[in-house]
């Protein structure tokens, strides 16, 4: 069974949707960060990377300080912005 974190690419796509759909909103860029900064928190606690890709970014978040995972949030936002 596939799910949109089975795929670094599909997973990009679908957070760039969900910025996307924030901004429409009216959601400004820094609460959508530390949006994205609760995701990664969830995710590091509840979901097994299942690509390389994931598996990097749950290392890197997992060595990092609260500054460092929100600059992580931050740039994951910018990426995901990218894809759209």
């Amino acid at each position: 069974m596939s799910t949109v974190l089975s795929n670094f690419e599909t997973w990009k796509k679908f957070l760039g949707d969900r910025v996307e759909a924030a901004k429409r909103l009216g959601i400004n860029e820094e609460t959508i960060s530390k949006l994205a900064f609760e995701i990664g928190e969830f995710l590091d606690q509840k979901v097994d990377p299942k690509n390389d890709e994931e598996r990097v970014l749950k290392e890197l978040w997992e060595v990092g300080d609260e500054s460092e995972r929100k600059t992580m949030a931050r740039l994951m936002v910018k990426l995901a912005n990218s894809s759209n």
